[in-house]
């Protein structure tokens, strides 16, 4: 047998023995513990009935651990490295089982197959005949379970562990037997069951695969954010597309990543949106800051509001009002921010200090760019009811009738009558090559907060940029408005999908890309940063798998989402 050692620093395989004992538990996928160097190592049978190396005296395998990911996921590993320039051992650790597994149950019995009750039969036709990955662009509001349910068994993946439970959850009430992965992964493995997770469910054993389901494809959670970066509804389009069976991607806002969408006729699309309210502030007195008079009158009409601000702390800008100077870190020079205990702390290094300007000795600052808990004491201020904080440390939800917080307060409102973005601003022109997408995702998940048409739910969007295309397009309730702009501008930029990237940094990122072949190309360094481009990922991947990893302290990022 050939096993491929558990240890970071090491990604080759290795030949041992398989002891009689345990011949008949011993198959490709196996987890294994092994000797090596001296010591006991896990690691996975990654080939079997292999030649080993002639003259050469094999060990045997030290213990049989159990039940690991399937022959298919052990292939599909070895194209994920090269796919996110990482090793094989990252991601068939993300595909084992949490626990020694030592044997599965029976498979589940075969079920009828049912109609997809609630979905258009055409719709449904037509994303599952194609032959490879479509997109249907659902609104915010539709319901993405009849397409979810619409072939057995699936993989299905969602873009949360509560999403996924309760998507397992209708399933099992509409007679499908299910495995909730990874806390089922045994059940998942034995087979005939729909297997349903979040992003790692992208690797859970599914033998039988009949078609393959993605909720929200365009949401960022499926993308790892440690490296190697690999993107969860990528991976389960590449088995899909190994298995033979459909992939459909589900989403309100589509990336340019993703396949060109199917759409629903322009009424449902519509009716799956909500009203949308734009307060233009482009002649506002600066003074008002960010509450326009339209926000002002929806925080005093009684029903739940909630106000989003990508902001923490009480201020996240301040100015001396004296002499003018920023407040800035004497140790690492980055902007300084104050907390709830009335001191000034820098994010970047958390040196403290009084609320005393460097420059002149002046105690008074100015705010130039509130944070939520700021917000918070203003919003009370002005509203004259109680008004609670939300951010993604925050451990309860209020229950007052207006909420102001970070974007995690759209995950953790189920419901509001309004939703209001205080400076939508600050997403539209965020220095990143997929600001755009980025806004048209948080306006989309704030959607489902306040429901579709029929709800009566709004949302406002503040801003000083009303006709950008983001704006448009939530107003108009036709995604496709910010896909008509971004393509060309990417296509001129040769940003992704014109191209592909991968983001090196890391004390051995000089030498890295010193080391890369000649037909990339360099864009920086820029903080330590630098950019690989090339024309397309099948250039790029086979530049990085061509090139050796220096040692010291690497990251590759293929496809950076904040690039």
């Amino acid at each position: 047998m050939r096993v491929l050692p558990d240890v970071p620093a090491i990604d080759k395989t290795f030949d041992y023995l398989v002891p009689d004992a345990v011949a008949d538990q011993v198959r490709v996928g196996t987890m294994v513990r092994i000797a090596l160097h001296g010591r006991r190592v896990g690691g996975w049978v990654v080939e079997d009935d292999v030649e080993p190396p002639a003259g050469k005296a094999l060990k045997p395998l030290a213990k049989v651990t159990g039940w690991g990911p399937p022959p298919d996921v052990v292939a599909l590993s070895g194209w994920a490295a090269w796919r996110w320039a990482g090793r094989r051992a990252t991601f068939l650790r993300t595909a084992s089982p949490p626990t020694a597994v030592r044997g599965l149950p029976p498979p589940a019995p075969a079920v009828p197959p049912a109609a997809a009750v609630g979905a258009d039969p055409e719709l449904v036709h037509e994303a599952f005949a194609s032959p490879s990955p479509v997109t249907v662009r659902l609104p915010p509001a539709a319901d993405p379970f009849p397409l979810v349910a619409a072939r057995h068994p699936a993989l299905v993946l969602a873009p949360s562990l509560g999403a996924a439970a309760h998507l397992a959850a209708r399933l099992r009430r509409a007679g499908r037997p299910v495995a909730l992965v990874p806390r089922e992964w045994a059940r998942a493995a034995a087979g005939g069951v729909t297997v349903v997770g979040a992003r790692a469910a992208a690797w859970a054993p599914a033998p039988g695969l009949a078609a393959v389901v993605v909720v929200d494809a365009h949401d960022e959670v499926y993308q790892e954010e440690r490296a190697p970066t690999w993107n969860a509804w990528q991976v389960a389009a590449e088995r899909g597309r190994r298995a033979g069976v459909p992939v459909v991607l589900l989403s309100p806002c589509p990336t340019l990543d993703l396949p060109e969408p199917l759409l629903l006729s322009r009424a449902e699309e519509r009716a799956g949106w909500p009203a949308v309210l734009v307060a233009d502030r482009r002649r506002d007195d600066p003074r008002s800051g960010l509450y326009s008079e339209r926000l002002v009158d929806l925080l005093r009409s009684g029903g739940r509001v909630v106000c989003v601000l990508n902001r923490k702390g009480r201020a996240r800008l301040l100015a001396c009002a004296s002499c003018g100077e920023l407040a800035r870190c004497d140790r690492c020079g980055s902007a300084l921010e104050q907390d709830e205990g009335e001191r000034l702390r820098c994010r970047a290094c958390a040196a403290t200090r009084p609320v005393v300007c460097a420059s002149c000795g002046a105690t008074r600052l100015r705010n130039l760019r509130a944070g939520v808990a700021r917000v918070r004491e203003e919003l009370e201020a002005l509203a004259g009811v109680p008004v609670g904080e939300v951010t993604g440390e925050s451990a309860d939800v209020p229950t007052t009738a207006v909420v102001v917080g970070t974007e995690a307060v759209l995950h953790r409102v189920p419901h509001a009558d309004v939703v209001a973005f205080l400076d939508l601003d600050q997403e539209l022109l965020a220095p990143r090559f997929r600001a755009a997408e980025q806004a048209l995702a948080l306006l989309a998940r704030a959607a489902r907060v306040v429901g579709g048409r029929a709800e009566g739910g709004r949302l406002l969007l503040q801003t000083r940029v009303p006709d950008h295309e983001v704006v448009a397009a939530a107003v108009h309730a036709d995604p496709g408005r910010v896909a008509a702009v971004e393509r060309p501008r990417r296509e001129a930029l040769r940003l992704p999908p014109a191209a592909a990237l991968a983001l090196v940094a890391g004390e051995a990122a000089d030498e890295y890309v010193a080391a890369a072949p000649p037909e990339l190309e360099r864009l920086g360094p820029a903080d330590g940063r630098w950019l690989l481009r090339a024309p397309d990922h099948r250039s790029l991947c086979d530049a990085l798998a061509r090139t050796s990893r220096p040692s010291g302290r690497l990251r590759v990022e293929v496809d950076p989402l904040r690039a």
